[in-house]
C-alpha cells in the first residue's frame, strides 16, 4: 500500500500527538546498532516514510539514505531532508548497488508484504545491502496470537487552527489483518474527510527469524518501543547481524 497525499501531510503530527518520539526511537536504534557494530558510519532506512527517523539518523551517522515506495511520503521526506538521497523503491526488489553498516525498516512496513515468500525476498534485499557484520533492524506487524480482532481505536489532535480526528477498526481476514483508518480534519478552510484501508500479513515470530536466517543474519527479538503513555508501539524489534562470508546479493 502507498499512503496518499492527505495521510502523508498529517502522518507525523498525528503519531507525535499519540506519544510517538521519532527522535527517541532513532537514538535508541543508534544505541542498538552500535552495541553490535561500534564503528557503524552509514545507514539505510527502508520504507523511510516522511523521513522522521532519518532526520535524527543524519545527525548520528556520517552517511544516510532512504528508500520509500510512496511518492507522497517521499516528497515530505525530501522537503525535510534536502541533500539526503531518497530512492523510490519496493523493499522486495530494490538495488542501490552499495552496502551500508546498518539497515532499518520501521513502522511495521514489512507487514504490508503479501506472503512469507515476499517477506523472505524483502529481508534478503535488506541484508544484501549490509556490509559483513552490519546490523539489520526490522519492526514487525503483529503476530497472529497478539492481533486484536475487532479492535477499534480513536484519537483527536487539537492544535491552533487545526483539529484532526483519527478512528480505526481492525479485523482478521484469514492470515491477514484489515485496518481501516478514517480521518476528519477541520481547519480555517473547513472540513475534509478521507480514509485508507491497509491489509497486513500476520507473520509469526518464527517466520521472521527464518527470513533473517535465510538472509545470512543471526537475529534476536527485542521488546518494543513504547509510546509516551507506556503502551507498546508494536510487538517488538528484530535485530540481526550479517554473518561474515554471507553471499552478496547485489546485482
Amino acid at each position: 500500500m502507498e499512503y496518499g497525499s492527505d495521510h502523508a501531510e498529517y502522518y507525523d503530527r498525528v503519531f507525535r500527538s499519540r506519544g510517538k518520539s521519532f527522535e527517541g526511537e532513532a537514538q535508541e536504534l543508534d544505541r542498538i546498532i552500535r552495541e553490535r557494530s561500534p564503528h557503524a558510519a552509514s545507514l539505510l532506512d527502508v520504507a523511510c516514510g516522511t523521513g522522521a527517523h532519518l532526520e535524527t539518523f543524519a545527525k548520528l551517522f556520517d552517511h544516510v539514505e532512504g528508500v520509500e515506495l510512496s511518492p507522497d511520503m517521499r516528497e515530505v521526506a525530501g522537503r525535510r531532508l534536502p541533500g539526503v538521497p531518497l530512492h523510490p523503491g519496493d523493499m522486495r526488489t530494490f538495488d542501490l548497488g552499495r552496502t551500508f553498516d546498518a539497515v532499518t525498516c520501521m513502522g511495521n512496513a514489512v507487514g504490508e508484504l503479501g506472503s512469507y515468500d515476499e517477506l523472505v525476498e524483502a529481508v534478503g534485499r535488506m541484508a544484501a545491502h549490509l556490509a559483513p557484520g552490519g546490523v539489520l533492524v526490522v519492526e514487525p506487524w503483529y503476530f497472529p496470537e497478539n492481533f486484536l480482532d475487532g479492535h477499534v481505536g480513536g484519537h483527536t489532535l487539537v492544535e491552533d487552527g487545526l483539529v484532526i480526528s483519527r478512528m480505526t477498526h481492525s479485523r482478521r481476514e484469514g492470515g491477514k489483518s484489515r485496518l481501516e483508518v478514517r480521518f476528519r480534519v477541520a481547519d480555517a478552510s473547513g472540513f475534509k474527510e478521507f480514509a485508507e484501508v491497509l491489509y497486513s500479513s500476520l507473520f509469526t515470530c518464527d517466520q521472521y527469524l527464518e527470513a533473517f536466517a535465510k538472509a545470512g543474519c543471526r537475529a534476536e527479538f527485542r521488546p518494543a518501543f513504547k509510546l509516551a503513555d507506556g503502551r507498546p508501539n508494536s510487538p517488538g524489534l528484530f535485530v540481526g547481524v550479517r554473518e561474515e562470508g554471507a553471499g552478496d546479493g547485489l546485482r
